[in-house]
């Protein structure tokens, strides 16, 4: 048993800036004591999480670690994940278009998926929606499809696992629970208020292009029509 393992595994899941799976943290521990562990070594880290998570409970702790695509990392506890959630969605740098939110929900279900079949379902063009999802790595090219002219397959990455918090795709709820979540009247009120986020800087944007020529439009038209030769 390594000495105070525990701590050391708490430290490299805290430290790391991306959840951190298990060979990630045997390979630091074999680098750091320069030893040789035998196979139970998973088992005792596995063991040590679970010890960590017990104490986090016990002393009433308002995170725990969590298993995300494959990796462990450290995240809040549900009690207070609504609060965490509204302050990151006010800050958030990387916010998905509604466009966006569509096509990926649709990727994500229907994988792995061509650029025709998508645009059937959305009834729009969605090339440079594919464009923007691909340089976010939220969505990869998994190869072409078996039918006349080979279009790309599209499937969800593990980036896109680690933006939803999820450790599994199959993790993603089935449409009978999204609508039960959507009927849920504190979805609809956290729903109201980041609408109204939403608008507010649409508003501020708008003013700002009047104020130095512009035209405040094109965003979305630009979403849905926009060309790009990355996508087929």
């Amino acid at each position: 048993m390594i000495e105070n393992l525990k701590n050391i595994v708490e430290a490299l899941i805290f430290a790391s800036d991306e959840p951190i799976d298990m060979n990630a943290i045997i390979e630091v521990i074999k680098s750091v004591t320069r030893e040789e562990h035998n196979d139970s070594i998973t088992d005792e880290i596995a063991a040590s999480i679970a010890e960590l998570n017990e104490f986090y409970e016990k002393n009433e702790m308002a995170f725990r670690i969590i298993r995300i695509a494959k990796g462990f990392q450290f995240a809040t506890v549900t009690e207070f994940s609504k609060f965490v959630g509204f302050m990151n969605t006010e800050r958030r740098k990387k916010r998905l278009s509604q466009a966006a939110l569509e096509t990926l929900a649709i990727v994500a279900y229907k994988q792995p998926i061509t650029k025709p079949e998508i645009e059937r379902i959305r009834g729009v063009g969605a090339e440079y929606i594919l464009s923007t999802l691909l340089e976010k790595n939220l969505i990869c090219i998994k190869g072409r499809a078996e039918t006349v002219g080979r279009p790309l397959l599209y499937a969800t990455t593990y980036e896109f696992l680690k933006y939803f918090g999820i450790g599994d795709i199959s993790d993603l709820p089935k449409p009978r629970e999204i609508e039960e979540i959507m009927n849920d009247d504190e979805f609809q009120e956290q729903r109201r208020k980041i609408l109204m986020n939403v608008l507010e800087e649409e508003l501020e944007n708008e003013a700002h292009d009047e104020d130095f020529g512009g035209n405040g439009t094109g965003n979305k038209d630009e979403e849905e029509n926009g060309n790009t030769s990355q996508t087929e």
